[in-house]
């Protein structure tokens, strides 16, 4: 999960500083990867104002530009076709790094006139691979200025690493509310205010499940937007997803991967005209495919759950949508997606496709089951406040699944499960802080009543309150307990059988052979010819082996040994010395399994040598 310190700080109003936060992220169970400060490498690039452009004397497609960079004035050679003057760019001096090129800008003479500077590209300054023109910034951008921050490139970047618990912090949002939490500032209010509806929309959801697999899309909504333009999205919004490595594709399509991001509330617009008949969330039929916006066709099947129109598949439900029902520069009229999707069906079929999409990681790890709700108006308020429009009602099919739910927690189970010493206060506010409501009878050692909230799914025990309270109050301040010590003294935990094949392991390694561990299975085949008198009749089979030629329990480690020896012969390593200590299988029984010690020697026991 990646975000930028202003990101965060749109959630959390904080006055710590960027080590602070990163300091304190690890010590409440976020795991910092990387912190990218990418003004660092940019520093020696500066705001130009280009005064004067003209022809190149000797050169068609050049032009010699005079630059201003806050008094100093610079002539430049550049070949862009948007250079021209009055347009404020990205100038780098005689000296300075150019890290897209990897080479040191000198001074140099272009067809005959000199160029003491040059006016950047992206991909010179290393940030992408658009090379067609040189970077414009925006006229607020102050001649002689760090060229980074008119680029919106001096908001370090922190990447974080999430276990699949914590869905909630796959968004800007949750890790602002645990730092917050943590006292490291106040958590922002969200503005989820309803959108005021002027017109009925032409489009309705449907759901059509069998009862068995009503669970798959328990709730819908949506919202139709007429009128709208379709065009670039702001620049603040641009940056925010270039940051963490995204492509700005158009407003509509940005403002869906930005709420992905900022609140793990996954969207999806259509192009309504796109449309036939009214959507209805169902499972695929046998037979039916979909053109991806990733590029690919996709052949589906009757487990995965899809949104359909009356002509066929638009989109897989939770993961992606489809291309032909895509939005484009030329869509005016919109219909959003706000959905609840079954976690285990949509990690399913995302490992059957071999899709890994932002919205799949946050379906199946589980949304907030209100998120459907909100979402739509904070999705609604953005659409309208960028690409204008207006927009319908809400739509809405199905209900929002059951999950509230209390959980009692003993303020001494803090101690006894997590080794630290928490009043009941400090865990009850603590609680509270992370968005548990809680409720106690008053005394100071009465249990705590804590109502887990709709973005914690993994919350489902005592244990995962007291995880939280210690989480919160920092791994760092629970102190290392010893071990109580145990009357009489524990006996060695090995057994004079596992010592025994330690010998035999010390043994035959100090015999020049080399250990070796290979699969318990083999082929039926190869059983045969080892350990059963080669009738196969005890041959010990597998009723549901993991590959046909790995069908049957070994009867012998040599087999597999020889097997080895041969690979190694194969790949030119002809002087083999293996063994193996593992069990071999005479029958299905547990008596008949026994520790075995084998090795095989190929070839020559050492190098050709007159001393050996």
């Amino acid at each position: 999960m990646k975000f930028t310190l202003g990101w965060l700080r749109e959630h959390l109003d904080t006055e710590a500083s960027l080590a602070e936060i990163v300091e304190r992220l690890p010590m409440i169970g976020l795991e910092v990867e990387a912190v990218e400060d990418r003004a660092g490498g940019l520093a020696a690039f500066v705001v130009g104002l280009v005064t004067e452009a003209r022809p190149h004397p000797n050169a068609d497609r050049l032009r010699l530009c005079r630059v201003d960079v806050g008094g100093e004035t610079h002539e430049v050679v550049c070949g862009a076709p948007n250079a021209r003057a009055g347009m404020k760019g990205v100038f780098a001096g005689e000296g300075a790094w150019i890290p897209g090129i990897g080479a040191r800008l000198a001074r140099t003479t272009i067809r005959g006139v000199e160029s003491a500077g040059m006016l950047c590209s992206e991909r010179e300054l290393g940030i992408s691979d658009d090379h067609d023109s040189i970077v414009e910034l925006p006229a607020s951008a102050e001649p002689g200025g760090p060229a980074a921050e008119a680029m919106g490139l001096g908001d370090p970047v922190i990447e974080i690493a999430l276990t699949p618990n914590r869905a909630d912090c796959a968004a800007v949002r949750g890790i602002a509310r645990d730092l917050a939490a943590a006292g490291l500032g106040a958590l922002r209010p969200l503005d989820a205010s309803p959108v005021a509806g002027r017109f009925d929309s032409p489009l309705r959801w449907r759901r059509d499940f069998e009862p068995s697999a009503a669970d798959a899309c328990p709730l819908v909504v949506g919202r139709y937007f007429r009128d709208v333009r379709n065009g670039p999205s702001p620049k603040w919004l641009q940056d925010r997803l270039t940051a963490v490595g995204l492509r700005p594709i158009s407003a509509l399509v940005d403002v869906t991967n930005f709420v992905t991001l900022d609140l793990a509330r996954p969207l999806h617009v259509f192009d309504a005209d796109k449309i036939a008949g009214d959507p209805v969330m169902r499972l695929a039929r046998d037979g039916e495919r979909l053109a991806a916006l990733d590029g690919k066709t996709y052949a589906l099947d009757r487990e995965m759950t899809v949104i359909a129109d009356d002509r066929g598949v638009l989109a897989i439900g939770g993961i992606m949508g489809g291309e032909p029902s895509g939005c484009s520069a030329a869509t005016t009229n919109v219909f959003l997606e706000v959905a609840l999707f079954d976690p285990v069906r949509t990690a399913a079929t995302g490992r059957k496709l071999g899709i890994a999409s932002d919205a799949r990681y946050r379906f199946e790890r589980g949304v907030d089951p209100t998120s459907a709700q909100w979402g739509a108006e904070i999705a609604a308020r953005l659409i309208a406040g960028i690409c204008g429009g207006e927009a319908s009602e809400p739509v809405i099919a199905g209900e929002t699944p059951a999950w509230e739910r209390r959980i009692a927690l003993r303020p001494s189970r803090i101690a006894s499960l997590g080794g630290a010493e928490v009043s009941r206060d400090e865990a009850e506010a603590t609680l509270n802080r992370l968005g548990f409501a809680t409720a106690g009878n008053g005394d100071d050692d009465g249990d705590v009543s804590a109502s887990v909230p709709p973005w914690r799914p993994d919350v489902d025990g005592e244990a995962d309150l007291v995880e939280e309270v210690l989480r919160i109050r920092g791994f760092d301040r629970i102190p290392a307990v010893p071990l109580p010590r145990t009357e009489p003294i524990p006996q060695p935990a090995l057994d004079a059988a596992q010592r025994r094949a330690g010998r035999v392991r010390r043994a035959l390694a100090a015999r020049g052979l080399v250990e070796a561990v290979t699969f318990s299975f083999l082929s039926g085949e190869r059983a045969r010819l080892f350990g059963d008198g080669g009738d196969g009749a005890g041959t010990t089979r597998l009723s549901n082996p993991i590959s046909a030629d790995l069908d049957a329990m070994r009867p012998s480690l040599l087999p597999n040994l020889v097997d080895a020896a041969g690979r190694n012969d194969a790949r030119g390593i002809g002087d083999a010395a293996l063994f193996e200590v593992g069990p071999q299988f005479a029958d299905a029984t547990p008596e008949g399994q026994s520790l075995a010690a084998a090795g095989v020697r190929a070839g020559a026991t050492g190098p050709r040598h007159w001393d050996a």
